[in-house]
């Protein structure tokens, strides 16, 4: 199987790509494959811990995809998640904050997983 970097930036709840890119990285761990999840700009924060995603509008009994639960399966999976640590330093985002098994990280980091991976993905 392959190792997979995936890259990702867009704010969680703000646009669908972060969910998007969770659902990519659930499928890819299903079907057996490594994976490596890099969370920069806005997107630092979808693993912060104690989200509450709003219900969806004009579908009132409906929620939005919750990020922090999807990404806690994903990190169960067997999915290596890092954040990039000037994002979150500018967002005043601290390892506390975040879900455990992910960690705050840097670029270094990123290029290292690119590297070492058979594919790279960015959404």
């Amino acid at each position: 199987m392959a190792t997979i970097t995936v890259i990702v930036g867009e704010p969680p709840y703000g646009k669908e790509r972060i969910y998007s890119t969770l659902r990519f990285v659930l499928a890819a761990l299903h079907e057996g494959h490594s994976v490596n999840l890099f969370l920069y700009e806005d997107s630092v924060f979808a693993p912060k811990k104690g989200q509450r995603p709003a219900e969806i509008p004009f579908l009132l009994d409906e929620k939005m995809p919750n990020c922090e639960e999807m990404i806690k399966a994903a990190i169960a999976q067997g999915a290596r998640v890092k954040i990039c640590g000037v994002c979150a330093s500018e967002r005043s985002l601290k390892q506390g904050e975040i879900l455990e098994g992910a960690q705050i990280a840097s670029m270094r980091d990123l290029v290292q997983w690119v590297l070492d991976s058979d594919k790279v993905v960015c959404f």
